[in-house]
């Protein structure tokens, strides 16, 4: 008698796990915490305090560290890197600024690459349509780790974008996050010497990272074009 009268019960409970445990379900959530973040940035702006509002007295590896903590938390937000790496130099020289960066780096993006691995993929694997969508897709799950590095070291690719569209695919997160690291290494290095040297634009080691950013975004622009034109040429599957 107690088991008919608990199994209704325990079917309402069954059906609402599966609803709320289904892929649209937790795209949904992905959707309101991506979007609660970035209203967040926009209201709070982060990424001022991290440049200009970090307590001057805040020296040493305790600081460092969690320069690293709120820098992963902001990228994963949507704070654009190259910001947080010229505050990391400004604020910490540039060999702490560049652990600090990197470390925070690979924080971010194993967060966004977590939440869309767990909470998009399931129900954005099934619309990866089309040409371009396959394309990528199929260069991503084949070729993460190569992949993923070309699209640290070219950074024409959003990092933000980079992290959820790696999460969709197929990619390990082995792959991902090493490449992550070492792809980011000579981009952050030069935002990092930037920030780092800022207070005497004319010296060489602020030229030659300057030199590098523009060299490094031309030759992403490149890459970017000669990707297009040879999918481009690809035969209509």
């Amino acid at each position: 008698m107690l088991d008919s009268v608990t199994r209704p019960q325990d079917g309402f409970v069954l059906r609402c796990g599966r609803a709320l445990l289904s892929p649209w379900s937790r795209l949904s959530l992905l959707v309101l915490l991506l979007a609660s973040a970035a209203a967040a940035v926009l209201l709070f702006e982060p990424q001022r305090m991290l440049s200009s509002g970090w307590p001057s007295q805040s020296a040493g590896g305790p600081a460092v560290v969690l320069f690293g903590l709120a820098y992963g938390l902001c990228t994963a937000a949507f704070v654009p890197r190259p910001i947080l790496n010229i505050a990391a130099g400004a604020l910490f020289g540039t060999q702490a600024g560049l652990a600090s960066s990197l470390a925070g780096t690979v924080l971010g993006a194993g967060i966004a690459f977590t939440l869309g691995r767990v909470l998009g993929q399931d129900a954005l694997r099934p619309l990866v349509r089309g040409r371009w969508l396959k394309a990528a897709d199929g260069q991503l799950s084949r070729h993460g780790f190569r992949s993923m590095m070309a699209i640290r070291l070219f950074p024409g690719v959003p990092f933000a974008a980079a992290n959820y569209c790696a999460a969709v695919s197929r990619m390990g997160y082995v792959p991902f996050l090493v490449a992550t690291g070492l792809g980011s290494v000579p981009n952050t290095a030069a935002y990092v010497v930037a920030g780092s040297t800022a207070s005497s634009p004319t010296s060489p080691a602020f030229l030659a990272a300057m030199g590098f950013i523009v060299l490094s975004g031309a030759g992403a622009a490149v890459v970017a074009w000669r990707k297009r034109h040879r999918l481009a040429a690809r035969p209509a599957e």
